[in-house]
């Protein structure tokens, strides 16, 4: 029997996918695995009471929510508690019948390794009722690896910007080695491409995880993220600080043609002439 803990960090208005989710896991338990859930309050406000979940609160820090340090404070609860494996999942995502077990089968022949299943963006009239409903909804992003079912691929040094926090495995050892997420980064953006270039410098293997499928909920968003380009260019700018190049590339070239961003020493700012927040 493998000891699981399931880790999201939620707020408030993520509410409706928070309880989809739960009774989602609730359906997709193995029996043959001890799952702890816990659940990373980021509202300034505690969360509301819910049975069988392990809540830690993390408010808001100066510039937004505090997605990462919530991942890390769960994370502690789950190494404190003996767990053999760590499953982060967004509050927007569902797990696949098979995510769970995926992760479980995966992680005892790649125990060193930071595991990632593929994840499928659902559109607005794709509102499941039911786990069961997933497997004919499964259409991963296209942009990331999909590995047949059972199989394990290996990212090389290029697909490492690829990791994302939307739904990803790794024991608790290599989560020590990793040192979970750097807390500096609040809001929008660049917390999940930090942890996976601090993987590679580590050579800590990524592994592509084939069948540990997660369904993201649908909900409004502009592209680019209007509402979170103060957050995109703050956090770009550690990142590029840290890394020698900025993330989020697309997004910043849209802001750009858009006269919202420019060039400046050597990174990013709004313009004078940046307009107000257009969009979701």
């Amino acid at each position: 029997m493998t000891r699981i803990a399931v880790i999201t960090p939620a707020s408030h208005n993520r509410l409706a996918h928070l309880h989809r989710q739960r009774r989602f896991l609730r359906e997709v338990l193995p029996p043959h695995h001890d799952v702890v859930r816990i659940e990373a309050w980021l509202d300034s406000e505690p969360p509301p009471p819910f049975d069988g979940v392990i809540h830690v609160h993390v408010p808001p820090g100066r510039d937004g929510m505090r997605v990462g340090a919530g991942r890390n404070a769960a994370a502690e609860i789950a190494v404190s508690r003996d767990v053999d494996l760590l499953v982060f999942l967004d509050v927007d995502c569902l797990p696949g019948p098979q995510l769970l077990d995926r992760y479980a089968e995966a992680i005892r022949s790649h125990p060193n390794g930071l595991l990632c299943g593929p994840v499928t963006y659902l559109e607005s009239v794709q509102r499941p009722s039911a786990a069961e409903q997933l497997e004919a909804m499964v259409r991963p992003h296209p942009v990331r690896p999909n590995p047949a079912v059972g199989v394990v691929a290996t990212a090389d040094a290029n697909e490492y910007d690829l990791f994302w926090s939307l739904s990803f495995a790794v024991t608790p050892a290599t989560w020590a080695q990793l040192g979970g997420f750097d807390e500096r980064y609040e809001g929008y953006g660049a917390e999940d491409t930090d942890l996976g270039r601090r993987a590679r410098s580590q050579g800590v293997p990524l592994h592509w995880v084939g069948g540990a499928h997660a369904f993201h909920q649908w909900h409004p968003a502009g592209t680019p993220p209007w509402r979170h380009l103060d957050d995109i260019l703050r956090n770009g700018a550690l990142f590029a600080e840290q890394w020698g190049k900025w993330p989020m590339g697309g997004w910043i070239d849209e802001f750009v043609a858009a006269g919202a961003v420019e060039s400046h020493d050597g990174g990013y700012r709004r313009t004078v002439r940046a307009p107000a927040v257009p969009g979701p």
